[in-house]
Protein backbone atom coordinates (compact mmCIF):
# COMPACT_ATOMS: atom_id res chain seq x y z
CA UNK A 1 0.00 0.00 0.00
CA UNK A 2 2.92 2.56 0.62
CA UNK A 3 4.68 1.79 -2.35
CA UNK A 4 2.13 2.15 -4.46
CA UNK A 5 0.27 5.55 -2.55
CA UNK A 6 4.42 6.52 -3.24
CA UNK A 7 4.68 5.86 -6.59
CA UNK A 8 1.42 7.71 -6.87
CA UNK A 9 2.60 10.99 -9.69
CA UNK A 10 1.27 14.03 -7.06
CA UNK A 11 2.64 12.04 -3.66
CA UNK A 12 6.27 11.50 -5.95
CA UNK A 13 6.10 15.31 -6.82
CA UNK A 14 5.28 16.26 -3.19
CA UNK A 15 8.31 14.58 -2.53
CA UNK A 16 10.72 16.36 -5.34
CA UNK A 17 9.59 19.67 -3.88
CA UNK A 18 10.12 18.78 -0.59
CA UNK A 19 13.45 17.94 -1.74
CA UNK A 20 14.38 20.92 -3.39
CA UNK A 21 13.30 23.26 -0.59
CA UNK A 22 15.37 21.07 1.82
CA UNK A 23 18.36 21.74 -0.58
CA UNK A 24 17.87 25.51 -0.79
CA UNK A 25 17.34 25.34 2.77
CA UNK A 26 20.71 23.49 3.72
CA UNK A 27 22.31 25.76 0.55
CA UNK A 28 21.29 29.01 2.92
CA UNK A 29 22.48 27.59 5.95
CA UNK A 30 25.87 26.58 4.87
CA UNK A 31 26.65 30.06 3.52
CA UNK A 32 25.60 32.21 6.02
CA UNK A 33 27.50 30.31 8.26
CA UNK A 34 30.61 31.63 5.81
CA UNK A 35 31.53 27.93 6.13
CA UNK A 36 32.41 28.32 2.49
CA UNK A 37 32.99 31.39 -0.07
CA UNK A 38 29.54 30.70 -1.87
CA UNK A 39 26.80 32.99 -3.00
CA UNK A 40 23.48 32.01 -0.74
CA UNK A 41 20.13 31.52 -2.64
CA UNK A 42 19.08 35.13 -2.36
CA UNK A 43 21.93 36.64 -3.96
CA UNK A 44 22.11 34.33 -6.62
CA UNK A 45 18.27 34.83 -6.95
CA UNK A 46 18.78 38.71 -7.42
CA UNK A 47 21.40 38.36 -9.44
CA UNK A 48 18.93 35.62 -12.36
CA UNK A 49 16.57 38.54 -11.69
CA UNK A 50 19.37 41.05 -13.13
CA UNK A 51 20.37 38.89 -16.10
CA UNK A 52 16.89 37.59 -16.77
CA UNK A 53 15.79 41.31 -17.13
CA UNK A 54 18.79 42.45 -19.63
CA UNK A 55 17.62 39.49 -21.67
CA UNK A 56 21.34 37.91 -21.58
CA UNK A 57 19.92 34.81 -19.53
CA UNK A 58 17.56 34.45 -22.11
CA UNK A 59 19.83 34.95 -25.00
CA UNK A 60 22.74 32.72 -23.67
CA UNK A 61 20.06 29.89 -22.42
CA UNK A 62 18.86 30.12 -26.26
CA UNK A 63 22.15 29.41 -27.56
CA UNK A 64 22.60 26.86 -25.53
CA UNK A 65 19.39 25.11 -25.96
CA UNK A 66 19.94 25.58 -29.70
CA UNK A 67 23.07 23.44 -29.78
CA UNK A 68 22.31 20.89 -27.80
CA UNK A 69 18.96 19.98 -29.61
CA UNK A 70 20.75 20.11 -33.27
CA UNK A 71 23.34 18.29 -32.12
CA UNK A 72 21.67 15.65 -30.00
CA UNK A 73 18.46 14.85 -32.11
CA UNK A 74 20.98 14.47 -34.90
CA UNK A 75 23.31 12.14 -32.99
CA UNK A 76 20.09 9.68 -32.00
CA UNK A 77 18.92 10.34 -35.17
CA UNK A 78 21.80 8.62 -36.47
CA UNK A 79 22.51 6.30 -33.93
CA UNK A 80 18.91 4.26 -33.57
CA UNK A 81 19.43 2.94 -37.35
CA UNK A 82 23.31 1.96 -36.98
CA UNK A 83 22.65 0.41 -33.76
CA UNK A 84 19.86 -1.59 -35.27
CA UNK A 85 22.09 -2.44 -38.20
CA UNK A 86 25.06 -3.67 -35.75
CA UNK A 87 22.56 -6.02 -33.86
CA UNK A 88 20.53 -7.63 -36.25
CA UNK A 89 23.13 -8.26 -39.42
CA UNK A 90 26.78 -9.97 -38.16
CA UNK A 91 28.54 -7.96 -41.50
CA UNK A 92 27.33 -5.07 -40.45
CA UNK A 93 28.19 -5.30 -36.57
CA UNK A 94 32.20 -6.69 -38.04
CA UNK A 95 32.11 -3.24 -39.77
CA UNK A 96 30.78 -0.59 -37.69
CA UNK A 97 31.62 -2.08 -34.32
CA UNK A 98 35.74 -1.64 -34.42
CA UNK A 99 35.12 2.49 -34.64
CA UNK A 100 32.45 2.79 -32.60
CA UNK A 101 34.23 1.36 -29.43
CA UNK A 102 37.55 3.28 -30.69
CA UNK A 103 35.91 6.30 -30.22
CA UNK A 104 34.00 5.56 -27.19
CA UNK A 105 37.28 5.41 -25.64
CA UNK A 106 38.03 9.07 -26.85
CA UNK A 107 36.16 11.58 -24.72
CA UNK A 108 34.00 13.91 -26.65
CA UNK A 109 35.29 16.73 -25.08
CA UNK A 110 39.18 15.54 -26.16
CA UNK A 111 37.97 16.19 -29.97
CA UNK A 112 36.91 19.60 -29.19
CA UNK A 113 40.21 21.46 -30.18
CA UNK A 114 40.44 18.88 -33.22
CA UNK A 115 37.25 20.16 -34.42
CA UNK A 116 38.00 23.79 -33.47
CA UNK A 117 41.39 23.82 -35.71
CA UNK A 118 39.08 22.12 -38.48
CA UNK A 119 35.90 23.40 -39.23
CA UNK A 120 36.72 27.04 -37.42
CA UNK A 121 35.02 28.59 -34.58
CA UNK A 122 31.48 28.52 -35.75
CA UNK A 123 28.63 26.78 -34.72
CA UNK A 124 29.71 23.76 -36.43
CA UNK A 125 32.57 22.15 -34.36
CA UNK A 126 30.02 22.25 -30.99
CA UNK A 127 27.20 20.45 -32.70
CA UNK A 128 29.56 17.94 -33.95
CA UNK A 129 30.65 17.09 -30.80
CA UNK A 130 27.96 17.39 -29.17
CA UNK A 131 26.32 14.78 -32.08
CA UNK A 132 29.42 12.97 -31.17
CA UNK A 133 28.61 12.62 -27.43
CA UNK A 134 24.80 11.80 -28.19
CA UNK A 135 25.66 8.95 -31.16
CA UNK A 136 28.19 7.10 -29.35
CA UNK A 137 25.91 6.58 -26.33
CA UNK A 138 22.88 5.90 -28.51
CA UNK A 139 24.24 3.35 -30.77
CA UNK A 140 25.71 1.21 -28.06
CA UNK A 141 22.19 1.27 -26.14
CA UNK A 142 20.22 0.42 -29.42
CA UNK A 143 22.75 -2.31 -30.31
CA UNK A 144 22.46 -3.69 -26.85
CA UNK A 145 18.65 -3.82 -27.09
CA UNK A 146 18.55 -5.44 -30.32
CA UNK A 147 21.32 -8.07 -29.27
CA UNK A 148 19.13 -8.72 -25.77
CA UNK A 149 15.84 -9.53 -27.59
CA UNK A 150 14.62 -13.08 -26.78
CA UNK A 151 15.46 -15.35 -29.37
CA UNK A 152 12.42 -17.45 -28.39
CA UNK A 153 10.36 -14.78 -29.50
CA UNK A 154 11.73 -14.28 -32.93
CA UNK A 155 11.99 -17.97 -33.25
CA UNK A 156 8.26 -18.28 -32.41
CA UNK A 157 7.71 -15.63 -34.49
CA UNK A 158 9.78 -17.42 -37.78
CA UNK A 159 7.39 -20.66 -37.35
CA UNK A 160 4.57 -18.47 -37.80
CA UNK A 161 5.41 -17.73 -40.70
CA UNK A 162 6.54 -14.00 -40.20
CA UNK A 163 9.22 -12.89 -42.58
CA UNK A 164 12.30 -10.50 -41.36
CA UNK A 165 11.21 -6.98 -41.63
CA UNK A 166 7.51 -8.00 -39.75
CA UNK A 167 9.95 -9.39 -36.94
CA UNK A 168 12.16 -6.30 -36.58
CA UNK A 169 8.87 -4.10 -36.78
CA UNK A 170 7.00 -6.16 -34.62
CA UNK A 171 9.25 -8.08 -32.62
CA UNK A 172 12.92 -6.22 -31.92
CA UNK A 173 11.78 -2.97 -32.21
CA UNK A 174 9.39 -3.16 -29.31
CA UNK A 175 12.20 -5.05 -27.43
CA UNK A 176 14.69 -3.13 -28.25
CA UNK A 177 13.05 0.49 -27.02
CA UNK A 178 13.36 0.48 -23.21
CA UNK A 179 17.41 0.07 -24.15
CA UNK A 180 17.36 3.09 -26.70
CA UNK A 181 15.20 5.13 -24.25
CA UNK A 182 18.18 4.52 -21.97
CA UNK A 183 20.88 5.60 -24.38
CA UNK A 184 18.83 8.32 -25.17
CA UNK A 185 18.40 9.80 -21.48
CA UNK A 186 22.23 9.22 -21.40
CA UNK A 187 22.88 11.08 -24.50
CA UNK A 188 21.16 13.99 -23.22
CA UNK A 189 23.35 14.27 -20.17
CA UNK A 190 26.50 14.31 -22.57
CA UNK A 191 25.51 16.57 -24.89
CA UNK A 192 24.43 19.36 -22.45
CA UNK A 193 28.55 18.60 -20.62
CA UNK A 194 29.56 18.88 -24.19
CA UNK A 195 28.11 21.70 -24.88
CA UNK A 196 29.00 23.66 -21.65
CA UNK A 197 32.70 22.55 -22.72
CA UNK A 198 33.04 23.96 -26.05
CA UNK A 199 31.53 26.91 -25.39
CA UNK A 200 33.86 27.25 -22.83
CA UNK A 201 36.64 27.03 -24.95
CA UNK A 202 35.65 28.97 -28.37
CA UNK A 203 31.60 31.05 -28.28
CA UNK A 204 30.43 34.35 -28.29
CA UNK A 205 27.10 33.69 -26.19
CA UNK A 206 25.76 30.28 -24.47
CA UNK A 207 25.58 29.42 -20.79
CA UNK A 208 29.18 27.83 -20.45
CA UNK A 209 30.24 31.46 -22.05
CA UNK A 210 28.55 33.48 -19.80
CA UNK A 211 30.42 31.20 -16.99
CA UNK A 212 33.54 31.92 -18.39
CA UNK A 213 33.13 35.12 -18.48
CA UNK A 214 31.77 35.42 -15.04
CA UNK A 215 34.87 33.82 -13.96
CA UNK A 216 37.15 36.24 -14.97
CA UNK A 217 35.50 39.10 -12.58
CA UNK A 218 35.42 35.78 -9.70
CA UNK A 219 31.68 36.54 -10.70
CA UNK A 220 29.99 33.91 -8.42
CA UNK A 221 26.52 34.42 -8.57
CA UNK A 222 26.57 34.21 -12.25
CA UNK A 223 28.35 31.24 -12.46
CA UNK A 224 25.24 29.66 -10.06
CA UNK A 225 22.55 31.42 -12.47
CA UNK A 226 23.91 29.86 -15.15
CA UNK A 227 24.59 26.04 -13.73
CA UNK A 228 21.43 26.12 -12.36
CA UNK A 229 19.86 27.53 -15.73
CA UNK A 230 21.37 24.35 -17.57
CA UNK A 231 20.22 22.04 -14.50
CA UNK A 232 17.08 22.92 -15.05
CA UNK A 233 16.53 22.99 -18.73
CA UNK A 234 18.48 19.41 -18.65
CA UNK A 235 15.82 18.46 -15.98
CA UNK A 236 12.57 19.81 -18.55
CA UNK A 237 14.23 17.87 -21.60
CA UNK A 238 14.92 14.67 -19.35
CA UNK A 239 11.10 14.69 -18.22
CA UNK A 240 10.03 14.78 -22.00
CA UNK A 241 12.34 12.01 -22.55
CA UNK A 242 10.56 9.93 -19.57
CA UNK A 243 7.05 11.00 -20.59
CA UNK A 244 7.81 9.91 -24.14
CA UNK A 245 9.63 6.36 -23.14
CA UNK A 246 6.61 5.72 -21.12
CA UNK A 247 4.30 6.16 -24.31
CA UNK A 248 6.73 4.78 -25.94
CA UNK A 249 6.89 1.26 -23.08
CA UNK A 250 3.37 1.00 -21.84
CA UNK A 251 3.24 -2.70 -22.10
CA UNK A 252 6.21 -3.07 -19.87
CA UNK A 253 5.51 -3.32 -16.43
CA UNK A 254 7.70 -0.53 -14.52
CA UNK A 255 7.58 -0.43 -10.69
Amino acid sequence: MTGRLLGSGSAMLGINIVAVVLGIAIWAAITSLGVVGLPGPMEVLRKGVELAGSALLLSDALASLGRVLSGFLLGIAVAIPVGFLMGWYRIARGLIEPYVQFFRTIPPLAIIPLAIVTMGIGETPKIFVIFLAAFLTSVVATYQGVITVDRTLVNAARVLGAKDMTIFRRVVIPASTPFIMVGVRIGLGSSWATVVAAELIAAQSGLGFRMQQAQLYYDLPTIFVSLIAIGILGLLMDRIIIAIDRALTSWQEKA
